[in-house]
């Protein structure tokens, strides 16, 4: 996918450390209430676990990586833009590309990263269901959203 200098493309392994601070910059951002040392817990699992294993696809302006998603079949396992780079339609292009890859997407969002959740919420992602806790029993309230094409 191409949008003036904005490309889409898959993940190679030579892309895990930018990637990595992608994730870990943008995670700063919108994921503060997790306190700096789960960020760094989660920092490994990217690195080592997801990155490699999810389905990714890595979006750069002018060749350089400024962001990413992570898809589990139609599951958005995270949609990641570097900081510098957010309000410049990565997010928004990388979710395109998905839904014309896979026909309909699926999410989950922390409750307080109220940035996040409105922006899936202006590209047409509905709530399906909200839990009190997120994945790891932790107390941070967890939304589920889907987006049909």
């Amino acid at each position: 996918m191409t949008n003036n200098a904005l490309t889409i493309r898959p993940y190679d392994t030579e892309d895990n450390a930018v990637l990595t601070d992608i994730w870990y910059s943008a995670s700063k951002v919108a994921h503060h209430f997790l306190g700096e040392d789960k960020l760094h817990e989660h920092r490994s699992l990217v690195a080592e676990l997801y990155l490699p294993q999810a389905e990714t696809w890595v979006a750069c302006l002018d060749g350089t990586p400024v962001g990413f998603v992570g898809l589990m079949n139609n599951f958005v396992g995270g949609l990641f833009v570097s900081p510098e780079a957010q309000g410049k339609g990565v997010g928004q292009a990388l979710i395109a590309y998905c839904l014309e890859l896979k026909g309909g997407l699926n999410l989950d969002v922390y409750a307080l990263n109220v940035r996040t959740y409105e922006f899936y919420n202006r590209l047409g992602f509905v709530e399906t269901e909200r839990r009190p806790t997120d994945k790891e029993g932790l107390p941070f309230e967890e939304i589920s959203m889907c987006l049909s094409k």
